[in-house]
């Protein structure tokens, strides 16, 4: 099998990590593989905020555990030391789908140097709050962004999975 779909069909999403943090060089080229991403009419409207800072992590986690309900004790980026945060511009009418293309790439592109990832949700609930629209112009950002989804990164501390087979009827050809 070709060594680019043997990368798609073999990625899982892992839910439990080693604290152990991943060397920027790996980081950088999975945020590189993530700015390849095709985007509508090449506007590239996503941005990614890649967090390695652990108590900006730490209340990256916070925030979305609150959005669904659960106390802070509870970490839904599941001990992952690394979040690239995703948001794209609304003002682009292809945002969304952007932003999800680039959340594929930087999954598909830590499997193949052997970081575990998974896509957590709430990242648009997060950054409608005041604190983190305050993050975003403290760091300069300017633009009307929707947070698109957080793809947490790190050393995977469970056994690869097995994908699930496929269901029935998943493709219908049409000649």
């Amino acid at each position: 099998m070709n060594s680019v779909i043997e990368n798609i069909v073999s990625r899982r999403s892992v839910r439990k990590f080693k604290s152990d943090m991943i060397p920027m060089e790996t980081i950088q080229q999975i945020v590189k593989a993530g700015t390849y991403a095709p985007t509508g009419m090449g506007k590239q409207s996503p941005i990614i905020l890649a967090v390695t800072n652990k108590s900006l992590r730490d209340r990256l986690s916070k925030a979305n555990a609150k959005v669904i309900g659960k106390d802070e004790s509870f970490d839904p980026f599941y001990n992952a030391p690394v979040v690239l945060v995703v948001l794209a511009n609304k003002n682009c009418p292809t945002y969304l789908y952007d932003g999800s293309l680039v959340m594929e790439n930087l999954m598909l592109s830590a499997n193949s140097l052997g970081i575990g990832s998974c896509w957590i949700h709430r990242a648009k609930e997060t950054f409608e709050t005041d604190e983190f629209k305050e993050l975003l112009k403290s760091l300069g950002i300017d633009g009307d962004y929707e947070g698109i989804g957080n793809c947490i990164l790190g050393y995977s501390d469970e056994p690869k999975k097995d994908a699930p087979p496929r269901k029935e009827n998943y493709v219908y050809y049409v000649d």
